[in-house]
């Protein structure tokens, strides 16, 4: 299994670019799955549901199964966030595993950069960023430049730089300490027609 972030500031439109690059990666047969962090305490639950009030009695995790989907919910309460290496083995395996957010971590990632949000680049303060993607041309001392709307461009990039998690080791992946005692979930999208190792 091999990872590649998707990293900017808020407002970039990472969201949007991964809607486009996703399914140019699911088109060249590849399993795709996607780990989130966010900074906000996250729900995605419902208050008065079976799943949520076993989590309110004091459960610490809860797996809620339906006919298309399955989701595992971990209650952190007190403890700290976990590293993105203590997350990866509840991953499954798949071809390429995206992570959005832990911009602290040193992996291989492409920033999303638009002048307009008039924010400046996590370059080079984060470490990992190989390359910006943007709509207008970045700083001159910003790494290697790609056109955000090259959607195929931007592929090849992700798959000729991302790493094998092998690879990745504990003192790699930042543990980013929450304010709040948050939920903590695992989004991810899995594919399994057409697999194909990269």
């Amino acid at each position: 299994m091999k990872v590649f972030g998707i990293a900017g500031r808020s407002g970039m439109g990472k969201t949007t670019l991964l809607e486009r690059l996703i399914p140019a990666l699911v088109a060249r047969g590849l399993s795709v799955s996607i780990l989130k962090h966010s900074h906000k305490d996250i729900e995605v639950d419902r208050p008065g549901k079976d799943s949520h009030r076993l989590r309110e009695a004091g459960c610490q995790e809860v797996l809620l199964l339906g006919r298309t989907r399955w989701a595992l919910m971990h209650e952190l309460r007190d403890q700290a966030e976990p590293t993105l290496q203590e997350l990866l083995p509840r991953i499954q395996s798949c071809d390429l595993l995206l992570v959005e957010g832990f911009k602290s971590g040193d992996f291989p990632k492409l920033e999303v950069w638009r002048a307009e949000v008039g924010k400046p680049l996590l370059w080079p303060d984060f470490p990992g960023i190989v390359a910006v993607a943007s709509d207008t041309q970045p700083p001159a001392e910003a790494p290697r430049w790609l056109d955000l709307r090259d959607t195929q461009r931007l592929v090849e990039l992700m798959l000729s730089e991302a790493h094998d998690t092998a690879e990745l080791t504990p003192s790699l992946t930042v543990s980013i300490k929450s304010r709040h005692y948050a939920d903590f979930m695992i989004l991810w999208l899995r594919i399994d027609e057409h697999r194909r190792p990269l």
